[in-house]
């Protein structure tokens, strides 16, 4: 596959317009490879959740956590859920934010969330 390129006449230049290239050859293979992310949304029940939850992220997944029902039942164990999350998103450096009062997103280094 070759793509032109345009190459304007700049008389400060010292090669002439034959020297200089009319098109670059481009190694098609880097277009054909598939580069998935995979997109899970989980939900946090209790603190056994959260391994899986590790699990996943370390695995390259960008999870949206649903931790409602956790945080209507028990607010403490929530928090210590959310901590070690946080903990396993910054030795990731990976990014985490909460949205709404009832979600989380947790990406992996590859991913950063913008707050704008």
């Amino acid at each position: 596959m070759a793509f032109k390129i345009t190459i304007g006449n700049d008389k400060t230049s010292d090669k002439s317009a034959e020297e200089q290239p009319d098109f670059v050859e481009l190694d098609t293979k880097a277009f054909d490879e598939k580069n998935e992310v995979t997109v899970r949304v989980e939900t946090l029940k209790d603190l056994m959740d959260t391994d899986r939850i590790q699990y996943l992220l370390r695995e390259g997944n960008i999870v949206i956590l649903n931790i409602d029902s956790l945080r209507r039942r028990d607010l403490s164990e929530l928090k210590r859920s959310v901590e070690k999350l946080k903990k396993t998103v910054a030795a990731m450096d990976g990014d985490i934010i909460g949205v709404d009062e009832g979600f989380l997103i947790l990406t992996p280094r590859f991913a950063r969330i913008h707050r704008g």
